[in-house]
């Protein structure tokens, strides 16, 4: 059963995002006016150390008014390699640059709502440079032991979807 995307309307848009009306056409054949939302993607990335920790930001999001724990993420600059950015964003929001960056996996988090894509890497080595050039983004940045990851997800300390898909498949993929 597929859904028919036969037209799409710009209503609104600016650098960050795009907002468009779709004529949807259902299997039955009828019709469905559905607004959808076009991102550029986003890439993050994080380093697990020696120790088995894995460097996270704890932030707040406005949005939905909450605490979290994340990666440093940001959106990909048209042109942009993915993992380049993905490691840009490292360094400017941690101060740590990583060494080579492995895919870790790529999710569409409202894939009913927008065609967002988060590409997500990790290293296994990072340089301290410093400290991060965009120190807005957190309130804090640490090394936490990845074996705890299971854990802070299940009591709600990794609220963001892609974020704890990440650290899960980090966790399995280090500790088994």
């Amino acid at each position: 059963m597929q859904w028919t995307n036969l037209n799409e309307q710009n209503v609104y848009e600016n650098r960050w995002f795009r907002v468009n009306l779709a004529d949807v056409e259902l299997p039955d054949g009828s019709h469905l006016d559905h607004f959808v939302i076009r991102l550029r993607p986003v890439a993050a990335a994080t380093v697990v150390n020696e120790a088995d920790e894995v460097l996270l930001l704890w932030r707040h999001r406005f949005i939905t008014d909450s605490w979290g724990w994340e990666l440093a993420a940001g959106v990909v600059d048209d042109g942009e390699d993915i993992a380049a950015a993905a490691a840009r964003e490292m360094e400017e929001e941690t101060g740590w640059r990583p060494g080579p960056l492995r895919p870790l996996l790529t999710v569409e988090p409202a894939n009913g709502l927008t065609d967002a894509r988060h590409h997500l890497f990790w290293a296994e080595d990072a340089q301290y440079t410093g400290p991060p050039q965009d120190a807005f983004e957190s309130s804090r940045r640490e090394w936490i032991p990845l074996k705890l990851v299971p854990d802070m997800i299940a009591r709600g300390e990794v609220p963001a979807a892609n974020m704890a898909a990440a650290l899960l498949m980090l966790h399995h993929l280090r500790l088994g």
